[in-house]
């Protein structure tokens, strides 16, 4: 499992994902602007090679220029630099296209990241070990499918469940690509707290929980959780790790607390009848919902600049 940004007490979370044997930490260039790499980079210093240290690029670091967002070869290259700067290392063990900017072409990101991974034998070339691909929608997930079962650029793919169900977990398990799954736990949704009638007055909730649909996926899991004795999101992310291939979940635990409770799931395994209820209640409509997607990542992976670009393969 990974541990994903934290946002308090970062120092302590990370000795105790150590002492229980998690190596992996997964972040990014635009988390909290670059801070998230600095003190990552900061608390793995005296045990830099325990680590599986991954990063990522794509989104804007400056505004209003084309030149520092995106899928291109040119931005990839000059994130990485960053990146490393940042980390402190020389290099990086998996490095992440963030998102798709539904412009660069497929198969150039895929050859540049193939390409960069390949000089890291050049003493003096600041490199990555492993690629990985962030897969949100259909149409490159397609595309990258044949570019991986030709070249096999990408070592691992990411994505959240919802597009996961339709196209990444079934071309994952076919060229036997790893798949790390980000915001398991629903951004909260799964963990009941949603549901729950003691909730403050007026307390913000979440995008994901508005449809009751999520509501009701909740519901269960709390049901589930209590028939195996466990709490609802180690139930959540242990049903997570249960499914076909090779999954690993990124824990996004907020304080000390949260990350002990999600440790927790490796204690115990969830029964067949209990994975099968909590399949059926999240089934999901095969309908796209890419859509939602386009505006939000077009302004991240262009940082304002898209509506000045000739995108014509939209």
């Amino acid at each position: 499992m990974g541990l994903g940004r934290v946002e308090g007490g970062i120092a302590q979370d990370v000795r105790r994902l150590r002492r229980r044997g998690g190596n992996f930490i997964d972040t990014a260039n635009r988390y909290t602007e670059g801070s998230s790499e600095r003190y990552v980079g900061e608390f793995i210093a005296g045990d830099r090679d325990k680590y599986v240290v991954a990063t990522k690029y794509t989104l804007f670091t400056r505004r209003d220029d084309p030149n520092a967002s995106g899928n291109s070869r040119k931005n990839m290259t000059r994130s990485l630099d960053a990146s490393l700067k940042r980390l402190g290392t020389d290099y990086i063990d998996l490095y992440w296209l963030h998102a798709w900017d539904f412009m660069t072409p497929v198969d150039e990101v895929l050859r540049a990241l193939d390409d960069a991974r390949a000089r890291r034998k050049d003493p003096v070339y600041r490199h990555f070990r492993y690629t990985g691909v962030d897969c949100r929608a259909g149409q490159y997930d397609r595309r990258a499918a044949g570019l991986v079962a030709i070249h096999r650029p990408a070592d691992t793919v990411q994505s959240h469940r919802a597009d996961a169900e339709r196209d990444l977990l079934p071309m994952a398990r076919t060229f036997d690509i790893a798949v790390t799954a980000w915001s398991v736990l629903g951004s909260g949704v799964l963990s009941g707290k949603y549901n729950r009638d003691t909730a403050p007055p007026g307390a913000p909730r979440r995008t994901a929980a508005r449809p009751s649909a999520n509501l009701a996926i909740a519901a269960e899991l709390q049901s589930v959780a209590e028939e195996a004795g466990c709490t609802a999101s180690q139930a959540a992310i242990n049903w997570v790790r249960a499914q076909k291939g090779v999954i690993l979940p990124i824990l996004g635990a907020r304080s000390l607390e949260q990350l002990q409770d999600n440790l927790g799931c490796l204690h115990f395994a969830l029964s067949e009848e209990h994975r099968v209820r909590l399949n059926q209640a999240s089934a999901i409509a095969w309908a796209s919902r890419m859509s939602s997607w386009r505006p939000m990542e077009s302004r991240l992976t262009t940082g304002g600049y898209g509506s000045q670009i000739d995108n014509h393969r939209l």
